[in-house]
């Protein structure tokens, strides 16, 4: 089954894939034309098959995708995507991201400026924190060189079915590969390798 993001109406840079989250803005009304209803005011799409607490702030724009569930006190701070059966638990923080299909965000994370991967799961507590305390630009640790994000908010980019433990940082930047696990109680940076 084909997801949104191969459709004709998105390209993802696969050499810089953060670039899209400067573009979510433009992104998410053509597939919420697709895949979503408005629900909740002006620039928020929810689909008929997603659960959306009561309790849930939603700031536009904001879409939720079939089968994805926004829990209890969540903040969404748009533009977001909260992809196919992907979950944003209790008071969790998302603040311009992006979730792939089936990616978790258990409870009280922050999710900031970040891209989760298909089937990705961050543990009660995980932060992924966006800006530098010195506020310059943010790198990202390719495999073979550092790369210049051209962003100053970045958050981290996880891997399809990635793993990151209860109350682990993951530090601006952050590029964990697919299948990675990420330990709790740890704060990391870089390029975050799978275990073989």
């Amino acid at each position: 089954m084909k997801d949104w993001w191969q459709d004709d109406l998105v390209e993802i840079d696969r050499e810089r894939p953060w670039e899209i989250l400067g573009r979510l803005d433009e992104i998410i009304p053509l597939l919420a034309a697709k895949y979503a209803i408005p629900r909740r005011g002006e620039g928020i799409w929810i689909a008929e098959d997603a659960a959306v607490a009561d309790t849930a702030v939603l700031y536009p724009p904001v879409l939720v995708l079939d089968g994805a569930s926004v829990g209890e006190w969540a903040l969404l701070r748009g533009p977001c995507i909260v992809g196919f059966a992907a979950h944003v638990g209790h008071a969790v923080e998302v603040k311009n991201s992006l979730l792939l299909r089936g990616a978790t965000a258990a409870h009280y994370n922050y999710v900031g400026d970040s891209i989760l991967g298909a089937f990705s799961h961050l543990g009660a507590g995980a932060i992924l924190s966006n800006l530098r305390l010195d506020e310059r630009q943010i790198l990202v640790q390719c495999p073979t060189f550092a790369c210049p994000s051209g962003r100053r908010k970045l958050g981290a980019l996880l891997g399809h079915h990635a793993q990151v433990g209860c109350n682990a940082v993951l530090n601006p930047g952050t590029l964990v590969e697919p299948y990675a696990t990420v330990y709790p109680l740890t704060s990391v940076g870089g390029l975050q390798k799978r275990r073989r």
